[in-house]
């Protein structure tokens, strides 16, 4: 069982990690590249792949941190997972608090009538996802570690 949990931690963390990191180095400098219309428009289509893919992917990353300290015999991996469970909750709350409420200013927006007072949320939305792609990074890290030291 342990090597079960231990499997889905790594491959989960590293999923949200990868994900992230795909949109920090190629998805976001494309649509800061883009006219405010059309970003809104690409946001939209986006928005969709998204949803509810990666809450259930990290809340799934989550519960298996959860058990795999509630099964490890080891005092080091249970205290490097109790700060990835830690770092992964930053994760959520980031999205949550901060991200999700971006993306629905922007999913208010039609796609063809962006106002010409539209206060831009990319650059905001940028910083609160490089915040979570360090977290997520650091928890692929930490469970890596746990799992590694842990047998």
């Amino acid at each position: 069982m342990v090597q079960l949990v231990s499997v889905t931690v790594i491959f989960g963390s590293g999923l949200v990690a990868g994900v992230f990191f795909a949109v920090a180095v190629s998805v976001l400098p494309a649509l800061s590249a883009m006219p405010p219309d059309r970003y809104v428009q690409t946001h939209h289509l986006l928005g969709k792949g998204y949803h509810p893919t990666m809450p259930l992917l990290v809340n799934a990353t989550l519960l298996a941190d959860i058990v795999l300290v509630l099964l490890t015999d080891s005092w080091t991996a249970r205290a490097l997972l109790l700060v990835s469970i830690v770092g992964i909750l930053v994760v959520e709350v980031v999205s949550h608090l901060c991200n999700v409420p971006l993306n629905k200013l922007v999913r208010q927006v039609a796609d063809d009538t962006v106002p010409a007072d539209w206060h831009d949320p990319r650059p905001l939305w940028r910083r609160w996802h490089g915040i979570r792609t360090i977290s997520a990074f650091v928890v692929l890290l930490l469970n890596g570690l746990a799992v590694t030291l842990g047998h």
